[in-house]
């Protein structure tokens, strides 16, 4: 097999530049790439960096690095998590990287843990190499279901204590994830009492839509 190629590194540094955050740009050191693939949904690229570890790259845009990964996973489920009184039933929506997973299941009362990602490739890949991350995945407790997040959620009422949405940026096959119809889902999927967590950046309809 050749060396492994890809347009967002070059002279040994990978280069993050989006449209969707202007005038700035994350740059980052690369050792050596270790996958690329074009799944079914994405480009999914996997390097390993020179200060932060094995890092997951979905659409040109960093997703997670084995450095800080635990900042943002922590966040975002613990959040939620200690703001319900006894969360037994939790739906990740996303988060095929695992990290989510492997923070919800640290709760003791959580009797069932549902992650749904569309995207095996991320999955399987996050197993071979972002195995501390990917932990989750063995809990007992643990379900995963590979699928379009949006349509999973059709199919249940009232059923969730906690639904936590690990997505990436409203872009590709996460920008329905960030649309009025979905967060109608989400509600009716919870039971009474529930909590949402979500991944988020500024987007406009939040200024006229809230869910109570």
């Amino acid at each position: 097999m050749g060396e492994i190629l890809h347009a967002t590194i070059k002279d040994g540094w990978f280069r993050e530049i989006s449209d969707m955050w202007p005038g700035q740009a994350m740059t980052l050191k690369v050792n050596k790439i270790l996958h690329h693939e074009k799944s079914l949904y994405q480009d999914v690229l996997i390097f390993e960096s020179s200060n932060y570890g094995n890092v997951l790259v979905l659409d040109n845009v960093i997703q997670c690095t084995e450095r800080d990964e635990f900042a943002y996973q922590e966040m975002i489920t613990h959040l939620a998590m200690n703001s319900h009184p006894n969360p037994k039933k939790v739906l990740v929506i996303g988060g095929g990287d695992g990290g989510v997973l492997r923070e919800v299941v640290k709760h003791e009362c959580v009797e069932e843990a549902i992650l749904c990602d569309i995207d095996e490739a991320v999955i399987r890949l996050s197993k071979q190499y972002l195995p501390h991350m990917a932990e989750g995945f063995k809990h007992p407790k643990s379900t995963v279901h590979v699928g379009d997040g949006f349509k999973f959620l059709e199919d249940y009422k009232n059923a969730f204590d906690v639904i936590i949405t690990d997505s990436s940026d409203p872009e590709g096959p996460a920008e329905s994830l960030f649309k009025k119809p979905y967060f109608e889902l989400l509600f009716g999927a919870l039971k009474e009492g529930g909590v949402i967590s979500t991944q988020g950046c500024q987007f406009s309809f939040l200024f006229s839509f809230a869910i109570t």
